[in-house]
This record gives C-alpha cells, structure tokens and sequence, in this order.
C-alpha cells in the first residue's frame, strides 16, 4: 500500500522569525496593564477613569509594538522586515547583506541599514554558544571565542540570532540576482495603527492635565 505523498510546500511559502521572548513578555505586560487599567477605570472617581482611558491609549499600542509586533517573513522572492513603527519590504535583488553583530541589520544596496528587531542578539549566548563549540572543537579550551565573531563563522553561528541570519543568507543566496518579473519593488510604510492611538493618548493626556 503506498502512503499518501505529502503537500510539497508552495515556492513563495513565507518563513516568520519572531522572538518567543518578546512574545511572552508582551502577552503578560498586557495583561497587567489591562488589569490595573480596568480597575482604575471602573474604580476610580473624578478624572480618574478618563486618565486611565488616556494611558491605555498611549500605554497599550507601545507595548504592541515593541514586543508581539516585531516579525521578519522572507520568501524566495523578498524579505519583509515588520519593526515597531515601520514595514520594509524589499527584494533579495536589493538586500546587500543581512548580519548580526551587537543588533541584527538588513543593509540595502544603496547603503540603507534597518534594524531586525524581530531578532534580537544576545551576546551571553553568542558567548555561551562559541564555548560550547569551541570545547567540542579542541580548538579554544579557555573558552576565549570573541563574543563579536562574524557570523560566517562556524562557532559563531550557533547562536539563536546568528543562526536565523545564515537562514536568511542561504535563502538570499538562492533567490539570485534576477528580480522575477512582476515582483513588488522596496517600499517602507510607517505604522500608522501604532502611532496614531499613541498620540491620541498623548494629546489626551496632555489636555487632561491643562484642564485639571
């Protein structure tokens, strides 16, 4: 009996890279945040729930965007790099090198560089990581591995952030140098879902306190 062969994975498939920490932090900040902001907002007399209103707003989509927004999708085609306050997208054709050193970056051909936050660098396991192979190796037994390496080094590409970096170069390096016909060009978009509530919240705040 022959068993069913599996659904081949669509060229363009999307691959995400996210911070599970970030995640996890971010979840559990916005609990904490709804709660004690629900409860000054139910609670509270006077100006009280309108200021908790206010910082809600401000508060809330900060949050949002520097820990569960964050995201980088790369396919055969481009990378899209989703940060706080900004969208990239750009095809491989334009990307001159994505690396990781103190922070991850995607530097473009005309010398642009936009930080991954969706992958950030821990340079403790960068270091924790080169001991590791450095023992297995023979080759560093004091464990003196530079926590900068580069990432084209075998030690140094061990860590979480330098290994999803080699992803994204072996996936440049198979995407070429032609751009396919019909593939969107760069583009950079603000994120006005983010920004436009936290102002809000700011101008309320502020109009809040002059009033009071």
């Amino acid at each position: 009996m022959t068993s069913p062969t599996p659904p081949a994975e669509p060229p363009h498939a999307d691959r995400t890279y996210r911070s599970v920490a970030a995640l996890v932090c971010g979840s559990l900040l916005l609990l904490l945040i709804a709660w004690m902001g629900g409860d000054a907002m139910i609670r509270g007399e006077g100006r009280v729930p309108w200021l908790a209103a206010a910082a809600l707003l401000l508060v809330v989509p900060l949050v949002v965007a520097f820990t569960l927004r964050p995201a980088v999708f790369a396919n055969d085609e481009r990378i899209r790099v989703r940060n706080p306050f900004r969208t990239i997208q750009l095809p491989w054709t334009e990307v001159a090198d994505v690396r990781a050193s103190y922070s991850s970056e995607l530097l473009a051909r005309d010398g642009t560089k936009y930080q991954l936050w969706a992958i950030p660098v821990s340079l403790r396991a960068r270091k924790r990581a080169a001991r590791t192979a450095a023992r297995a190796a023979h080759d560093d037994p004091y464990g003196r591995t530079s926590v900068s390496a580069d990432v084209r080094d075998s030690a140094g590409r061990t860590a979480s952030a330098d290994q999803t970096v080699r992803d994204l170069r072996d996936i440049a390096e198979r995407a070429g140098d032609t751009t396919p016909e019909g593939a969107d060009r760069g583009s950079v978009r603000w994120a006005y879902e983010v920004i436009a509530p936290a102002v809000a919240g700011v101008v309320l705040l502020v109009v809040l306190v002059a009033v009071g």
